[in-house]
């Protein structure tokens, strides 16, 4: 089992920088909308939702706030927005590919905010599967603590893993584990009960193959844009096929 690329390192080192201001409440709001209406209202029997509300808890957004985001999702309230998920699919400065998950309620709005983004960052905004098709849709369960690496590899077999990558961060040591869409659930709850402090599971979108940046420009051109996209309320996740050299990290 080995690790995937230095994606995982450059979106550890920005959560640091975004942890401070946190997701904002909106963002994580709408994922609790999406979870509820995409199963049932209850959080023991929707994996999706519960870990949405993980998220939003851990961003400190209040239980009034989360409760009302249910009752949005399961239709309960009145005059809630219709929220749709929505691919995007793009090019970055020097050709590298992006991909841009959104939750919105205008999809015309979301469409041109994401093209000014990008055009004004030195890329583009292409059409769906542009892509697509140099990325695997997985499930990704992230670890946090330090790790024995002989218990995690018999945890990851016995959940059904593909791979894990142990974090090489003495700050904040952990692991990725990586499956199928479908074993998410199963490998949460195998790894909970072997004793790891799972603090993420998610489905996550990674590269086949990755572009080496190292030309710095390129690369500010690249974090600055990503910065930007994460920024808009519509946006819930970005993800990018490109490595960065390790002087620039």
């Amino acid at each position: 089992m080995s690790g995937h690329s230095k994606w995982a390192t450059i979106k550890r080192q920005k959560a640091r920088v975004d942890a401070v201001r946190g997701k904002t409440f909106t963002q994580l709001s709408r994922a609790i909308i999406v979870a509820t209406r995409n199963g049932i209202p209850d959080p023991d029997g929707n994996f999706q939702l519960r870990t949405a509300i993980e998220k939003a808890k851990a961003a400190g957004i209040p239980n009034d706030n989360i409760d009302r985001a249910i009752a949005k999702g399961a239709g309960t309230l009145d005059n809630s927005a219709q929220l749709e998920e929505i691919r995007y699919e793009g090019y970055g400065a020097g050709g590298v590919a992006i991909i841009v998950e959104a939750l919105t309620d205008n999809r015309n709005r979301t469409a041109a905010d994401l093209r000014s983004a990008f055009v004004k960052r030195g890329g583009n905004l292409g059409e769906m599967g542009c892509v697509g098709w140099m990325f695997d849709l997985k499930g990704v369960c992230t670890i946090v603590g330090s790790v024995d690496e002989d218990e995690l590899l018999e945890a990851s077999l016995v959940g059904g893993a593909d791979v894990y990558e142990l974090l090489d961060d003495d700050e904040q040591p952990g692991a990725e584990v990586f499956t199928t869409t479908t074993n998410l659930e199963h490998l949460n709850t195998t790894l909970c009960a072997q004793g790891f402090k799972v603090s993420d599971a998610e489905l996550r979108w990674i590269p086949q193959t990755t572009v080496l940046v190292d030309d710095p420009e390129q690369s500010r051109q690249l974090l600055k844009l990503i910065e930007v996209l994460e920024a808009l309320d519509d946006v819930q996740a970005v993800t990018a096929n490109f490595d960065l050299a390790d002087e620039l990290l």
